[in-house]
């Protein structure tokens, strides 16, 4: 009896297993069809200043994108802020840009946003020679590998607004949460092809090192210098100046652009031109 009782329950594991990727594409199968409200375009034409720079093919492409991601991520309010229609669209408006134009499964890891109102405290550990501490710092957004990202409202509403400025939490959040996806933050999200890899490595280390020496002599750069902290962070500042200052970007550094174009699949300076 017994042994009867494990092996149904293995084979209820095994068809759950099966069954769930094939709810999941009906699921998103449904959200393309479904009609993109108007009061959540409004909201994007409002709020979200680059998607009025998009052509007409990826602005559908996003649409698209972001009606599966909030059909599947769940937003949850801190601190007693109210998840509302606007909250939710600006911030899947901004995290489905980094998907656009090619196939993606929509930060599988990630299931569960948390939004302050503002910035807020988050406890951090820090390796100080070995010994490991841990302090509070004031943060604007966090991402984990554990399927959990959070976020200062105030300014994930800013970044949609400005476009210009280089600096961008959701961008700068969800691209961790693409360089985590093969189960590392390392800086090296899972590109297309494996010939990839090597000029990926030997440019985005070149400009990584370049960055550290820049913040160490105090000198002037494109990229915001919280990029020199590790190789996980210059992929996340690196991404919001593709996004936020592409032509800047391009001119400066041609070599590191090229790279984010062909992993992004998208080219941000005919959207600002």
């Amino acid at each position: 009896m017994e042994i009867i009782l494990v092996v149904s329950i293995c084979l209820i594991i095994v068809f759950l297993l099966l069954i769930k990727p094939v709810l999941k594409k009906m699921n998103r199968t449904k959200m393309i069809k479904k009609v993109f409200s108007e009061k959540w375009e409004n909201i994007l034409k409002k709020n979200f200043i680059l998607y009025s720079k998009m052509p007409e093919v990826l602005k559908i492409d996003l649409k698209n994108k972001i009606k599966i991601f909030i059909s599947e991520k769940i937003f949850i309010g801190c601190q007693g802020l109210e998840i509302t229609d606007e909250i939710r669209v600006l911030i899947a408006g901004q995290a489905c840009t980094l998907l656009l134009n090619r196939k993606t499964n929509y930060y599988p890891k990630l299931k569960t946003i948390y939004i302050y109102p503002t910035a807020y405290f988050s406890r951090q550990r820090f390796d100080i020679g070995g010994v490991i501490a841990e302090k509070e710092i004031v943060s604007l957004g966090e991402s984990w590998n554990s399927g959990e990202l959070v976020l200062a409202w105030d300014s994930a509403e800013h970044g949609a607004i400005n476009m210009y400025d280089g600096k961008n939490v959701v961008y700068h959040e969800f691209a961790h949460q693409l360089d985590q996806e093969d189960g590392v933050a390392d800086g090296a999200p899972i590109l297309k092809n494996r010939s990839s890899y090597v000029s990926w490595a030997l440019v985005l280390s070149a400009e990584y090192d370049n960055l550290i020496k820049k913040k160490k002599h105090r000198r002037k750069t494109i990229l915001n210098k919280y990029g020199a902290t590790n190789p996980a962070e210059f992929f996340a500042v690196a991404s919001e100046a593709f996004f936020e200052k592409p032509n800047q970007l391009n001119k400066k550094k041609p070599e590191l652009y090229n790279e984010l174009q062909a992993y992004y699949q998208v080219n941000p300076i005919e959207w600002k031109n």
